[in-house]
């Protein structure tokens, strides 16, 4: 571990209690004298079997009476490698293995003690000029996946414990919360914060700076400062795993930014089915309030605080700031009109702040180092660094922190590896339910809110899907459509009609017509014809965000992929296969034995023959179901 920084230990330690003061010089001369394991405990790596890897090192440590520490950690951002485990021998650099399941861990396990290091599953190093390094083994810093990051808010995640609170501030953790209380005052560290220039990272970008200061110059007996984890956007989990992996940096941050507003109570709203991550945040905060980080008159500096956790229903629409504060009084979670913003009247109608995961644990960093430091990162209107989640069928998937104006295609070339097993790449969607589909040819934009808004994208949250020749635009397009019709509030008409609405077009788009007449076809053209208009009606006449983006993946989408739009229509076909209801199915007579398995089960009646002799579908009542080739025990069934 690292030394602390020289503000906490030598400015503080005056302040400290006793046990605290031990703790801290426990710190400063900690080395490891027994052989450290840590296992990636966050929820993708508990999906891909940690727990019984968990076990199975416990089984084989307590089976051969072998001294040694078993401890948990985040994701180090390689989701689809988990379970990861890492394994720190005395005096040598930490080493990684990933995909490993339960059985494999004796014979891992016994050629480490060994001084032996098997090559299969091996990821790396990790890189410290204080110990003894493998030979012939890369550095994690030496792969272009992490390599060609920089890292900031991830710095940690994958190699602390979350749950220690010593190891967090052995590495520096508090510093900044406890500079920010004892050497400046609340206006200095909004100015401070504006000055750097970070922009919520979530939502449209707003200057965090900006709206701390409308909160702290707005006079009220209490104000409040709200953390956003609700994170409801499909595929989108930074916030998770920085909650998971180290949040001890979210709650320094927000400690932080609420003392910069004048705040002594603090919420974090989240997800109820996030159950590891507010596991590890209740720990934090009992850790934090343990050492006095948390509670009355904290280190003598007259300012109070306190940290709630608040569970959401997990309303996609609670994402809002207006339905969000009306959730945490116990309303239904419905948008409000703008202005006034919460920052004046929000939470019981007093001045809240509402930012969200990602934006908060950016605060301790920026304090500690300085508004120029984070200035030098990214570019002049949008400084620092933002965290991609990538899934779909990229070649590496899960988390990326890259500075602001990479570029997608360095970030999807470079680090992620492109496409998955050897195929091509097609599109990339980015910005969740309400995000934008950019062909592959166009993804030399840079990361930017400026940027995405002329090129008519959106950045939103930061997830990121990668879509291959497989993937059917449309059907991609009425799955989104389908999400934001189910989490419309209802509230005001444009959004509930209009995504509804939406969503009967696309279905009718992706399912083959009863008449095969060409009216149908000019009904569906005309369809998609009124979906460009009742985007442009939504745009301008919704409450809310959620009904002001939700055309966005349609619009992108048929301005870079219309052809595929016009062969569901016109020749009712969809090139990937996707789209079930307009496959057509025939049976191969050369393979078909005539077992009429699948004409029994056809539930529309649509396959004719004589037992011992080939079976044949009928088109016209076949609805591509798919069931006869499910049940052909002979794969005779084709579609086309």
């Amino acid at each position: 571990m690292k030394e602390l920084l020289p503000v906490l230990a030598e400015q503080l330690d005056e302040s400290l209690t006793p046990e605290m003061q031990d703790t801290l010089t426990e710190n400063r001369r900690y080395t490891l004298t027994r052989p450290l394991i840590l296992l990636g405990m966050n929820t993708s790596g508990r999906i891909a079997g940690a727990d019984s890897i968990y076990e199975a090192l416990h089984t084989y440590l307590n089976d051969r009476e072998i001294d040694a520490e078993i401890g948990e950690t985040g994701a180090i951002g390689l989701g689809s490698e988990e379970p990861i485990i890492s394994i720190q021998l005395p005096g040598r650099t930490r080493i990684f293995y990933t995909n490993l399941v339960a059985d494999e861990i004796p014979l891992l396990l016994d050629d480490i003690f060994h001084q032996t290091i098997p090559r299969e599953k091996l990821l790396g190093q990790l890189r410290n000029d204080e110990l003894d390094a493998w030979q012939d083994i890369p550095f994690l810093d030496e792969l272009p996946f992490f390599g060609k990051q920089q890292r900031v808010l991830l710095r940690h995640n994958g190699i602390i414990n979350p749950l220690s609170i010593d190891e967090y501030i052995a590495n520096g953790g508090y510093g900044a919360f406890l500079k920010a209380i004892r050497m400046h005052t609340f206006e200095e560290i909004c100015v401070m914060v504006e000055e750097s220039g970070l922009r919520g990272r979530s939502g449209s970008g707003y200057n965090t700076g900006k709206k701390w200061m409308v909160a702290q110059q707005t006079p009220a007996e209490q104000k409040y400062l709200v953390c956003n984890a609700e994170e409801s956007d499909p595929g989108a989990f930074m916030d998770r795993a920085l909650m998971e992996g180290n949040p001890h940096q979210l709650i320094e941050g927000i400690c932080t930014a609420a003392y910069a507003i004048g705040a002594s109570r603090a919420f974090i709203y989240i997800r109820s089915e996030y159950r590891d991550s507010i596991r590890k945040l209740n720990a934090a905060i009992d850790q934090a309030r343990a050492y006095g980080l948390l509670g009355h008159n904290i280190f003598f500096s007259g300012f109070n605080l306190d940290i709630m956790i608040r569970k959401g229903p997990g309303a996609f629409v609670c994402g809002e700031e207006t339905a969000l504060i009306a959730s945490m009084e116990g309303k239904r979670g419905m948008p409000q009109s703008k202005p006034p913003y919460p920052a004046e009247r929000g939470f019981h109608k007093k001045p809240t702040v509402i930012n969200n995961v990602e934006t908060l644990s950016n605060i301790p960093h920026i304090v500690m180092n300085g508004p120029d430091w984070f200035r030098s990162i990214g570019t002049k209107d949008c400084p620092g660094t933002k965290i991609f989640s990538v899934s779909g069928r990229a070649r590496h998937k899960g988390l990326i922190e890259i500075p602001m104006g990479t570029s997608l295609e360095f970030l999807v070339d470079e680090i992620i590896g492109g496409a998955s097993d050897n195929r091509t790449l097609k599109a990339v969607h980015i910005g969740g339910p309400y995000g934008c589909i950019i062909p592959a040819g166009k993804l030399n934009v840079p990361v930017c809110y400026e940027t995405f808004r002329r090129e008519g994208a959106v950045l939103g949250a930061g997830g990121i899907l990668v879509l291959d020749e497989k993937t059917c635009i449309v059907d991609l397009v009425k799955y989104f459509m389908g999400f934001m019709k189910h989490q419309s509030c209802g509230k005001c008409i444009p959004c509930r009609e209009g995504t509804k609405r939406m969503s009967e077009l696309l279905d009718e788009i992706t399912r083959k017509p009863a008449d095969q007449d060409q009216h149908d076809t000019l009904e569906k053209f005309r369809g998609l014809i009124q979906l460009e208009k009742l985007a442009d009606v939504m745009r301008d006449t919704s409450l809310c965000g959620l009904g002001q983006l939700a055309p966005n993946p349609l619009i992108s989408s048929l301005r870079n992929f219309r052809e595929e739009f016009e062969a569901h229509i016109f020749d009712r076909h969809c090139k990937p296969n996707v789209c079930r209801e307009l496959r057509t199915y025939y049976i191969d007579v050369e393979l078909c034995t005539g077992c009429a398995i699948c004409a029994k089960r056809c539930p529309e009646e649509a396959i004719i023959g004589t037992e011992r002799h080939p079976f044949f579908i009928v088109s016209d009542k076949c609805t591509g179901c798919g069931i006869c080739r499910e049940v052909c025990k002979f794969s005779a069934v084709f579609y086309n």
